[in-house]
């Protein structure tokens, strides 16, 4: 497990979010491949550290959907699946750019500044917990104007499906700081009430964040 022991110098808050940090990025650069198990015992001789705080890190990797916890099997990374992914991209496509092409000529500035509100608190969290709900906090302040409350309902139900997705993308690398380029520009082009330039980077950003993950995907199976 090449890293488990690096990035210990700088202590959060508790010793369980210091080992959910270094396994959360053990796991997005790949050292921990998609299905590795997760023994506590075993981590807990690594970080040195009782085998209390790795289980609540484990739990918390959980609740992002980065790791699988069975009731007998342990806990392992989880994996993700590809045709999922595909699928549930491809219906946000759909949806959502309908929902933004509707929405962008009536777009109230105070849903603007929501909109670019949230963006800085993506900057700013720490918690790659809060990252899936800050993201579609963003999306959905840039349709809430479409006047179809069904439309919107289904982009939510979608959203909520993809966000284990969507917190193992942002969390990734570098792909955080891309993504939130591509928002602003969309969140620009809304601001100028460019409905045809924003649902063409909805469209890119989809696209390639739904790319991205189906890559990670294919690469973490045995």
């Amino acid at each position: 497990m090449r890293g488990l022991g690096e990035g210990l110098m700088q202590r959060p808050q508790t010793v369980a979010e210091q080992v959910a940090n270094v396994l959360r990025e053990s796991i997005a650069d790949g050292s921990l491949a998609a299905g590795t198990p997760l023994r506590q015992d075993d981590l807990a001789e690594r970080f040195g550290f009782s085998r209390m705080p790795v289980r609540d890190a484990l739990r918390q990797l959980e609740a992002e959907g980065i790791v699988s916890i069975h009731p007998t099997k342990g806990a392992h990374v989880a994996r993700m699946d590809v045709t999922e992914i595909r699928e549930i991209f491809a219906v946000r496509a759909l949806l959502e750019s309908e929902a933004l092409r509707l929405s962008v000529p009536n777009l109230a500035k105070e849903k603007l500044d929501e909109a670019g509100h949230v963006l800085k608190q993506i900057d700013a969290e720490p918690n790659v917990g809060r990252w899936g709900t800050l993201n579609r906090a963003f999306h959905l302040a840039l349709y809430s104007a479409c006047g179809n409350a069904r439309l919107l309902d289904l982009i939510e139900a979608h959203h909520n499906a993809a966000d284990r997705y969507i917190r193992v993308l942002l969390s990734n690398l570098d792909y955080r700081s891309r993504s939130q380029s591509e928002h602003w520009d969309i969140l620009t082009a809304c601001r100028h009430r460019d409905a045809e330039a924003a649902v063409r980077l909805l469209k890119k950003h989809l696209r390639e964040g739904m790319e991205t993950l189906a890559q990670a995907g294919l690469a973490g199976k045995p």
